[in-house]
């Protein structure tokens, strides 16, 4: 019998689907943290963990995108807007990070070891990743 490539995990599992039924529940409002703590009557370390559950697993599984947004929290919604702001702010957000990475170490790694193979093979790589990421990120 071949193994999964990934071990199951049962308290992530039902973690997530406290947490999903909470925001069914509060469709087509959302749920910040504190009150998926009060309607799950989880702790919010295990709201988190089931709110990565679905967004690893269960959003998949039920075709149904989980976002954020400051004003209203975690939300299932049915609106492919509501998608596609989420996810440029997610890619915002990466991008922001590679930046940082870049600016604060591969450039002084560069500047340090003009030849150093991997960190031109990084840059230049991470050259077009940055690109594409701005470019979707708009």
């Amino acid at each position: 019998m071949a193994r999964s490539p990934r071990p199951a995990q049962p308290l992530s599992e039902h973690y997530g689907d406290l947490v999903r039924v909470a925001l069914m529940e509060a469709r087509p409002a959302g749920l910040h943290t504190v009150q998926l703590v009060a309607a799950t009557r989880l702790k919010q370390s295990q709201v988190q963990r089931g709110i990565r559950h679905l967004r690893d697993v269960g959003a998949a599984e039920n075709l149904t995108p989980i976002t954020w947004r400051r004003k209203d929290g975690y939300m299932f919604s049915d609106d492919p807007a509501d998608w596609i702001e989420y996810e440029k702010k997610q890619l915002a957000q990466a991008l922001g990070r590679l930046t940082r990475m870049i600016t604060g170490t591969l450039a002084p790694h560069l500047a340090r070891c003009p030849d150093d193979e991997w960190a031109q093979l990084v840059s230049a790589q991470l050259t077009g990743v940055t690109a594409t990421l701005a470019q979707l990120s708009k």
